[in-house]
């Protein structure tokens, strides 16, 4: 408890550091929105143009960039510092949080208030209150229930794999570099079902890169393409629990990589 003690008062001091400067801060919020524009243009344009994608209908589709801009916004918000580690490595500061009383990940997640994932949110719920608007599913409490434990799966597997990226960098601190493609493949693929994209592709993004489990195999599961994605139903189904899992073994890669860590120079 005073460990969360700690981290929500370095956080309120952080988000009135940010309030400092009304005007920064509203900026950064509506370059939040305006990063995710493509986003709101495909919603857009696909459901004004499109019947369907994929053999998906235009609602069952749209819940795909919902659950993923949820999942980013959340991830953001709360884990997302380390996306870009590299640059803070090369800087030398990460030596700085190894000699400091308070764990090095703590000290990565603490260091500035994300305002940007204000905007990603923004996004995140419009997004999905227009997909749950348009939905003809009848939403119980069970389907509701999945629906948060797949948001909350898709944020921790991205933070695995941003956390993979950043172990990397910590013996490569040029790895930064993939972290940036790794966002553009999010951005890029995942707000689509990957029935669309060659076979091969597909199973790159599924098996490869596991960027299906992050929307587009929960949104079959809730709207019943589960048995169509061309992956066992099953382990469609436990996206969310794989999310917690991969996010599990990247926190313990960390570990091992930061106690193997020799400094920015090796």
């Amino acid at each position: 408890m005073r460990a969360v003690r700690i981290a929500w008062r370095i956080t309120r001091l952080n988000f009135r550091a940010q309030l400092e400067y009304r005007s920064e801060f509203l900026m950064d919020i509506a370059i939040g929105v305006v990063w995710q524009v493509s986003v709101i243009v495909f919603a857009t344009v696909l459901l004004s143009r499109f019947s369907g994608m994929g053999g998906w209908d235009s609602s069952d589709v749209l819940l795909i960039p919902a659950t993923r801009m949820l999942s980013h916004g959340l991830f953001v918000l709360f884990l997302g510092r380390m996306h870009g580690l590299g640059r803070y490595i090369q800087e030398g500061r990460i030596d700085v949080y190894l000699v400091r009383p308070m764990p090095v990940h703590r000290q990565v997640q603490l260091q500035v208030f994300p305002t940007n994932a204000l905007g990603d949110l923004t996004v995140a719920v419009g997004l999905m209150a227009g997909a749950l608007t348009r939905s003809g599913l009848d939403w119980t409490a069970g389907r509701i229930t999945y629906l948060v434990a797949c948001v909350l799966g898709g944020m921790l597997l991205e933070a695995a794999l941003f956390t993979a990226v950043a172990c990397a960098s910590l013996r490569f601190p040029a790895a930064d570099y993939w972290g940036r493609w790794l966002e553009e493949l999010l951005g890029t693929f995942g707000s689509y079902p990957l029935n669309v994209l060659p076979r091969p592709v597909g199973a790159f993004l599924t098996y490869g890169l596991p960027l299906a489990f992050v929307a587009y195999f929960p949104a079959a599961v809730l709207t019943g393409h589960g048995h169509d994605t061309g992956a066992p139903y099953w382990l469609a189904a436990l996206s969310p629990l794989l999310g917690a899992l991969a996010y599990a073994a990247a926190r313990l890669l960390w570990r091992w990589s930061l106690n193997h860590y020799t400094g920015v120079n090796g």
